[in-house]
């Protein structure tokens, strides 16, 4: 409203004492069991930190500043662009400490009145985020412990559940760690103020802010009967907030046959969304011209990703030409297979198979996986050197194929999860007559390394595996740092991706079951490792125990170590010589290629620099 001018203020610094030389002072570093935050983490937060200051108000034409951020209260944020008399702060003060084991915090959130300071409390805690509606009557915030969303009305000062009347789940129906669900997704305000809407896994909701209204499913429960999961798609990014009756651009996605499209829909009316275009493709970035109906969108397909133009979503035309440049090469096609796990379950992964496949040849396979990424069946997969793991394009490109098993886990189980999902896939393709079942191998990064190192301890099927990054000894890398962040690794085990559920002290044997190093005697297959030395996400010293443990017990382990390099390579020279090596490992395993020197012989640091060991012996 052009009233109020907001800036930021910062405690005054104590200079520096000059009496003091700097080969007389200690460095070091002190930890206690108070901090809320590990010293690794506040050296990386640090620069952060000097420069935090603290949001306060002045009036143009009087003499008053009105303090509204601290020390205590130190994320602040305007409302309705600076118009409201309020704004919204938000502490983690009292829980922060809990993030090293439960790798977030509850938040405090409080209402600041702009005029006087007076701070009123919204609640207690909330493992939620507080946000403010767009023009300043509410408060809202998702709370993962309790599954559902809530409003505070900021005049009335009443909390209010305003989702509890939706029958479906508004949460990650897929979660399978061990903390509470993400929500589905926010998708706008509609009329400033007079609804809020949300997401299920499929469909899109309508709830009333107050809390007294039944929610409406907007899109009819057509998401949920067909499968296919809406979302939708922001064409102007100043839009604070939907009219009433506004025409939606929804993006949408089928959960079985893993097309995409577009659908219309409207912000306040039940109805069935109407479909512009669906089909085997995924739907990149699109965007609408601002006084013309004028789009351009990205559309990829495993041949090809372009750019399209056009008065209709329906009908573009497209403007670049991506797969003319492949054109003299063998590339690749993408088919979704599905087959029963070992325990019962059905599941799903991508088969890549060359451009020139012939049913009756019988090809190597690598399996490459992570987690989940069969809803990406359509997508375009760039040729390029690997960061860490093998590139698809490249080598189905020379011959064999890829396949990239979904993972189902459960808590306390990552490993056996993994062979579940891998090994009964593995067993389902060896018994396609284009597979050659003898020259199967795997290959991850970081917790698909993890995985590798963990299923060569369980099979000898795999002729060769690749673990870049693994976890090898969960019971030391729980108490390890991420040195990236600087945070403890604790609630990766406890509440994240590795999935154990339990304190080192509750269940050790989950953390010794689950740990390759503990049964590396059983391993047969040949391992590749990949381990940097600069490694910000998993501990290096996890890829040498695994190494040194192999080694000592003479089995054909190799580990890659690129100077300087963090979890993934950036260098471009450093990811062409592992694409090389990747390709020679796999080549001599499974297609029975002649071994290069590196792995004969290996490379002596008397060498290194001048030779690469390349050449095949």
């Amino acid at each position: 409203d052009g009233k109020k001018i907001f800036f930021g203020t910062a405690p005054v610094q104590p200079a520096k004492d000059t009496s003091l030389v700097d080969f007389e002072l200690a460095r070091l570093d002190i930890w206690t069991y108070k901090d809320d935050y590990l010293q690794p983490q506040q050296l990386k937060q640090l620069s952060q930190e000097q420069r935090r200051s603290y949001l306060a108000v002045t009036r143009p034409g009087t003499n008053e500043i009105v303090q509204l951020g601290s020390e205590l209260l130190e994320n602040v944020s305007i409302v309705d662009e600076g118009n409201a008399d309020w704004v919204l702060a938000q502490t983690t003060k009292g829980s922060r400490i809990n993030t090293q084991w439960e790798g977030r915090s509850k938040s405090t959130g409080f209402v600041v009145n702009i005029r006087t300071g007076e701070k009123i409390q919204i609640n207690n805690s909330s493992y939620g985020f507080y946000s403010a509606s767009p023009n300043g009557k509410y408060v809202y915030w998702y709370d993962p412990a309790v599954k559902n969303y809530f409003t505070y009305n900021v005049v009335t000062r009443e909390i209010k559940n305003i989702s509890s009347k939706v029958k479906q789940p508004l949460y990650d129906t897929e979660n399978d760690v061990p903390d509470f669900p993400s929500p589905a997704g926010t998708i706008s305000w509609v009329g400033s103020d007079q609804y809020f809407l949300v997401k299920d896994e499929f469909d899109i909701w309508q709830l009333d802010p107050n809390g007294l209204e039944q929610p409406v499913n907007i899109t009819n429960g057509f998401g949920r009967k067909n499968k296919t999961e809406f979302s939708y798609v922001r064409l102007d990014r100043e839009e604070r907030f939907l009219e009433p009756g506004q025409m939606l651009l929804l993006q949408s996605l089928n959960k079985q046959n893993k097309f995409s499209g577009y659908y219309t829909a409207k912000s306040n009316i039940a109805n069935d969304p109407v479909k512009i275009i669906e089909g085997a493709f995924v739907n990149g970035s699109v965007m609408k011209a601002k006084d013309a109906t004028v789009y351009i969108a990205q559309r990829a397909t495993p041949a090809a990703s372009e750019l399209y133009y056009g008065g209709s979503l329906s009908d573009l035309a497209a403007v670049t030409n991506v797969a003319a440049q492949q054109k003299d090469y063998n590339w690749m096609q993408a088919e979704l297979v599905r087959w029963k796990m070992f325990d019962g379950k059905m599941s799903e992964g991508i088969l890549f198979k060359p451009e020139n496949f012939d049913p009756k040849k019988k090809y190597p396979v690598v399996f490459y996986f992570y987690e989940r990424n069969a809803d990406g069946l359509y997508g375009y997969r760039t040729p390029a050197p690997s960061a860490s793991t093998i590139n698809i394009a490249y080598f189905v490109s020379n011959g064999y194929l890829v396949f990239d098993p979904n993972i189902y886990y459960k808590t306390g189980e990552p490993g056996q999860s993994a062979y579940n999902s891998v090994v009964s896939a593995a067993k389902h393709l060896s018994t396609l007559p284009y597979v050659d079942s003898t020259k199967m191998g795997i290959q991850g990064q970081s917790w698909g390394g993890y995985q590798v190192a963990y299923l060569v301890t369980r099979t000898n099927m795999f002729r060769a595996a690749g673990a870049g990054a693994p976890v090898a000894n969960m019971t030391s890398a729980y108490g390890g740092i991420r040195w990236g962040s600087g945070m403890n690794r604790q609630f990766q085990y406890e509440k994240t991706q590795s999935r154990i559920g339990a304190t080192l002290w509750q269940r050790p044997d989950l953390y010794i079951k689950n740990s390759p190093l503990f049964t590396a005697d059983k391993i047969q297959t040949p391992l590749l490792i990949m381990h940097n030395d600069a490694d910000g996400a998993v501990p290096w010293y996890q890829g040498i125990e695994l190494f040194t443990a192999l080694k000592r017990l003479d089995k054909k382990v190799w580990l890659l170590q690129y100077n300087g390099e963090d979890h993934n390579l950036v260098e471009r020279k450093n990811r062409k010589d592992l694409s090389v090596r990747l390709s020679q490992f796999f080549d001599h395993y499974l297609k029975g290629a002649k071994a290069p020197r590196w792995m004969v012989e290996g490379l002596p640091a008397v060498d290194k620099g001048r030779e690469w060991g390349f050449d095949l012996q």
